[in-house]
């Protein structure tokens, strides 16, 4: 489901990844099927030829190297086809409950700029400057409180800064808005 998620909403992915687990349960399931029926069943999140050798391969390596079970390390997440750290950090958060990283998609980068927690644009080093500022306890929640608040307040185009809690930390909030706007 990860793979499927680059450059593809949660919602598209969510409509998918069902009838996905339901007819391919397990890695060998994936890493058997035929790359050109899995790119008709993805087809909808974009990207489909691509996702879909991500997956078998991906599928396959499990199979071959990890026993048919996902690694549970980033070590290891990242020899997979398809995966690098914002993906590997997302598996470990959503199915291990591990933080090894932050994961940087495009709200956590955004945010992360406006806000000056990192003036990088390379989503690697945004995570680094993240984990020198942000307490490890807080790594598998930070994520997820970015997306959502650059999905609902903090939107790339147009923020809505007046509504937005933490406004009075924000260097950027005055680039969208009048100080009356943002205190009304």
């Amino acid at each position: 489901a990860t793979i499927l998620s680059a450059q593809c909403t949660d919602e598209k992915v969510n409509q998918i990844t069902p009838s996905l687990f339901q007819k391919y349960p397990k890695p060998s399931d994936f890493a058997s099927v035929d790359k050109q029926e899995l790119e008709a069943e993805i087809r909808p999140t974009g990207f489909f030829r691509n996702k879909a050798k991500s997956i078998i391969n991906a599928s396959k390596k499990i199979v071959e190297d990890f026993g048919g079970k996902v690694p549970d390390n980033m070590e290891d997440l990242v020899t997979l086809p398809g995966v690098a750290r914002k993906t590997a950090n997302i598996v470990l958060s959503s199915a291990f409950k591990k933080a090894e990283g932050i994961a940087v998609d495009t709200h956590v980068r955004r945010l992360s700029q406006r806000l000056g927690l990192s003036k990088e644009k390379d989503p690697d080093k945004i995570e680094k400057d993240l984990m020198e500022i942000v307490p490890k306890k807080y790594w598998l929640d930070f994520n997820y409180l970015l997306v959502n608040h650059g999905r609902k307040i903090c939107s790339a185009r147009k923020p809505l800064c007046p509504k937005c809690g933490v406004k009075h930390l924000c260097p950027s909030a005055k680039d969208f808005y009048s100080e009356a706007d943002l205190n009304p």
